[in-house]
């Protein structure tokens, strides 16, 4: 499958398709994904412009762009800031980072990067979940709603596949940090 039209303007590509354009030097790579996951795994070749500062400056639509993220949502999001900005057409990548390492090419990681931001989550959530437990049986019944509303929220982020906790964290100093120098 080489490409298909999912919406106006914008195509999607499967990984072999980017692969082999990528190997011919017929396309600019872009990682729409935030920092600290752009330093923790990569395509290589690709340039890191996150998604939360996405305007596309650098780019310009003469070049074929092809955009990509964990699963290919943020990467629609990105073409449609591009589309809107006068851009004609522009390329995503199906599937992300996740089908090309299903497709089994390489990636490339940073060992200095700190921890994904699903770890991040997981590790803030369990610890506020278990914090209110414990305060809510030994100081008071109120601090259950803090477990309560922790759990809704995880809720709300596999339901919508938006989670306020991790661009929450993802906007903390070390992980704004994490992959500069690999821009």
């Amino acid at each position: 499958m080489e490409s298909l039209q999912t919406s106006a303007g914008v195509q999607t590509w499967d990984a072999t398709t980017v692969r082999e354009r990528l190997a011919a030097g017929e396309i600019v790579l872009v990682d729409v994904r935030e920092p600290v996951e752009y330093a923790g795994e990569r395509i290589p070749g690709a340039i890191s412009q996150p998604l939360s500062q996405f305007s596309g400056e650098g780019l310009s639509p003469e070049q074929r762009v092809v955009l990509y993220c964990q699963s290919g949502r943020r990467s629609q999001q990105a073409a449609q800031r591009l589309l809107a900005a006068g851009w004609s057409q522009v390329v995503h990548l199906d599937g992300g980072i996740t089908a090309w390492k299903r497709a089994g090419y390489p990636v490339a990681r940073d060992p200095k990067a700190p921890i994904s931001l699903f770890r991040q989550v997981q590790i803030v959530a369990g610890s506020l979940v278990l914090l209110g437990t414990v305060l809510g049986a030994t100081v008071s019944p109120w601090f259950l709603l803090l477990s309560g509303f922790v759990g809704a929220g995880l809720v709300f982020a596999g339901v919508t596949n938006t989670c306020a906790l991790g661009m929450l964290l993802a906007r903390l100093p070390y992980n704004r940090r994490a992959g500069q120098s690999w821009q």
